[in-house]
């Protein structure tokens, strides 16, 4: 699953050190033939196309959950196996990155990862596809880890702090995705074809953009080891429990929307991914005008608000589940997402108890089993009531977030 703005717990401390490293006169970034701009452009390229393929995997989950029969429960149960390949490789991806540089591991994982897109359309059976899916996770995560980091050299390259346009180029090519899948879906292309059209865009991708990525040094002696978790205290538990309940809605939206716009606002099939798409398109926006409602509310009130906004959402899809005012909602809940994690993880990284390295991982920590537990929890729920029902849940996140931030007085 996208981890489009989640940078993985196991790289954000390595990130933090790449950005050290890439401020000092030895380990300066070296580009051949390319300037900020077009250093700037390919690494938003990537991101992008990063976005169109899982948009395309989680567009067509109603497909596999009708082609296979699943009940909420199952699919819930197979849902799991993608982030468990991202589990997989937590202990070495950033290792990984940074022996061989982001610029390599990009060129081999990228292609990984939409080839491994393609292979999920073969999946016949429930295990299957959980199979297809763990390599998914495995291949998307080792891209992840790398585009991340290539970001922070981008940025530091660019001079101008764009990392939030990097995120917000993941997510148009998320919306991007579900519009391509929603438009072969009614033209009834199958899932194989749909899936080699967007590998083979992925793979034009990087034989066209990848030698515009940035090669820099790094020394050879790293910082200092830390360990993969550290407890959070104070401050900090109250950012992962914000991350927490922020993710967990993005999970819930990316897995289980179209499956929601198909079964409880009844759509026929071929129009359910409408319910991801204005998820989507909404949350690109928002990330988008992230650092002018910063500028204007400040982040406290903006993590109040969007907490706010997050439930109005939730509870107008739930009580009242026709299309026009499901989308509303879906579209408040994709803005109220847009801006918490990147605010959050700016305020734990200004934390000035703890390093900023140290603080980010802490709280992303927290905010990562989200992931991993928040989608199939909903399959859970939703088999044991209704899927209606567990996203009448989900908006006690937003409530809580609002709740949340008011015990935080180190922040305006």
């Amino acid at each position: 699953m996208q981890l489009n703005l989640i940078i993985h717990t196991s790289v954000l401390e390595e990130s933090t050190h790449d950005q050290a490293l890439l401020n000092t006169p030895e380990s300066k970034p070296v580009v051949a033939h390319s300037s900020p701009k077009q250093v700037r452009f390919a690494i938003s390229a990537f991101y992008f196309m990063q976005g169109v393929c899982f948009a395309s995997w989680a567009s067509r989950i109603p497909t596999f959950k009708a082609l296979m029969n699943l009940n909420d429960a199952e699919l819930g149960s197979i849902l799991f196996a993608l982030p468990a390949g991202q589990i997989m490789t937590m202990f070495f991806s950033a290792k990984l990155t940074t022996h061989f540089g982001s610029k390599k591991m990009l060129q081999a994982t990228a292609p990984m990862y939409a080839i491994a897109l393609t292979f999920l359309a073969l999946a016949t059976t429930g295990w299957q596809l959980a199979a297809f899916l763990v390599l998914f996770g495995i291949t998307g995560n080792l891209c992840n880890i790398a585009l991340n980091t290539q970001g922070v050299a981008g940025e530091n390259y660019y001079g101008k702090p764009i990392m939030s346009s990097f995120h917000g180029a993941w997510s148009i090519g998320n919306l991007t995705g579900a519009l391509i899948a929603l438009g072969l879906v009614n033209l009834k292309l199958g899932m194989y074809t749909h899936f080699w059209i967007i590998a083979a865009i992925s793979l034009t991708n990087v034989a066209f953009n990848a030698k515009k990525l940035l090669n820099y040094n790094k020394p050879d002696t790293l910082a200092e080891k830390t360990k993969f978790f550290t407890m959070p205290q104070g401050i900090l538990v109250l950012l992962g429990l914000i991350a927490f309940c922020s993710m967990a809605t993005e999970g819930t939206m990316f897995d289980w929307s179209a499956i929601y716009f198909e079964d409880v606002v009844k759509l026929p099939h071929n129009r359910a991914i409408i319910g991801y798409a204005s998820f989507m398109f909404m949350m690109a926006s928002g990330r988008f005008l992230g650092v002018y409602l910063i500028g204007k509310f400040g982040r406290k009130n903006l993590l109040q608000i969007s907490g706010a906004i997050i439930s109005i959402g939730m509870a107008l899809a739930v009580i009242f589940p026709n299309i026009f005012v499901a989308i509303i909602g879906f579209m408040l809940i994709g803005l109220g997402v847009s801006s918490i994690v990147p605010m959050v993880y700016s305020i734990a990284g200004n934390n000035k108890k703890v390093p900023a390295g140290k603080a980010i991982t802490m709280v992303s920590s927290i905010g990562y089993f989200a992931f991993l537990f928040g989608p199939p929890l909903i399959g859970y729920i939703s088999q044991l009531s209704s899927l209606r029902y567990s996203f009448g849940i989900i908006s006690v996140f937003g409530l809580l977030i609002t709740f949340v931030i008011t015990k935080i007085k180190e922040i305006n």
